[in-house]
């Protein structure tokens, strides 16, 4: 009876702690969260193979030889064993090789600076970490948002990350990867999502009073139909996202609204970024580095430190 009561409740809590896991990292929607779903369970595993036999042996061990089994006397006849010495040492040695191997392969495979590959064109995004809200900008398509992302399924999303001006970090946990934002830096990052669907992103470094509400929604549309009519949609509204609106928008807020821009001056990502680089801070030289092509003021920002790069 006792056995039984004991099983159903180590069951309960399992059922109870995985249903934690709906809408997280172990219940991914895109091909990067499902190949680092794959490497935690593996390592673990791994991991286990160990720990678990370590943890029945000293159960065991400790019933068996406990102080009212008087019959029972721990009298071990040798002081060394060749055999057992060996593969003490030789199980861990083989896991970490194997652990090394798997991490050495994972971390070049899923480098969130490389790109996705065999899925066509990327979608560029650009990221701006505020406080305490996300503003995305879609410099292909001349239009912007707060708090909202979107993105068609099945299509590559390459992220150009900054910060306004506190480090964050960008992560959509059934997505893959998280990365940091920096002011003054870039960061990147590749993510797709496999199906359509609505997942849950926020920041994961804390960054002061407003962080709790530093959340926001990705969207995944059907079709890539569906994605141009959002973006026409969010075109007709009108608004419009200059440097002068930018700076009353980059002002602390709490638990913002979702907000559309239907146009977006060029090179706004890039002044902000280079917003803290000598000889830029007045609006002079910002107006001077927005005013260059695309590409060369690309160039000019690649001096900066991104994180993975030295």
């Amino acid at each position: 009876m006792l056995i039984r009561n004991l099983c159903n409740i180590a069951l309960a809590s399992t059922v109870l702690a995985l249903s934690g896991c709906s809408g997280g990292v172990l219940d991914p929607k895109g091909q990067i969260g499902i190949d680092e779903k794959n490497l935690i369970i593996i390592a673990t595993v791994l991991m286990l193979l160990v720990v678990i036999p370590v943890i029945v042996m000293t159960l065991y061990f400790a019933w068996k030889y406990r102080d009212t089994q008087t019959h029972e006397i721990y009298a071990p006849k040798w002081a060394h064993s060749n055999k057992i010495e060996a593969f003490v040492w030789a199980v861990p040695i083989v896991i970490v090789i194997i652990l090394g191997v798997i991490t050495w392969e994972s971390t070049h495979s899923l480098d969130p600076y490389k790109p996705i590959e065999g899925k066509g064109k990327h979608l560029t995004v650009e990221v701006v970490s505020l406080n305490w809200k996300w503003l995305f900008i879609y410099p292909e398509q001349g239009i912007a948002t707060v708090n909202e992302l979107v993105f068609p399924a099945n299509v590559p999303v390459e992220y150009k990350i900054t910060s306004e001006s506190t480090m964050n970090s960008f992560f959509i946990p059934q997505l893959g990867s998280q990365i940091y934002s920096m002011a003054g830096m870039e960061t990147k990052l590749h993510l797709i999502a496999n199906e359509p669907g609505t997942f849950k992103g926020f920041s994961a470094n804390y960054s002061g009073a407003g962080f709790s509400g530093m959340k926001f929604n990705a969207i995944a549309t059907p079709t890539q139909g569906d994605f141009d009519k959002w973006v026409s949609d969010v075109k007709a509204k009108g608004n419009k996202l200059t440097k002068a609106n930018y700076y009353e928008l980059a002002k602390a807020s709490e638990n913002n609204p979702v907000t559309y821009y239907g146009d977006v001056d060029k090179g706004l990502f890039h002044t902000i970024i280079m917003k803290y680089m000598p000889g830029m801070k007045d609006m002079k030289g910002m107006k001077k580095m927005t005013d260059m092509p695309h590409d060369m003021a690309e160039h000019s920002a690649t001096p900066s430190i991104s994180q993975g790069e030295e």
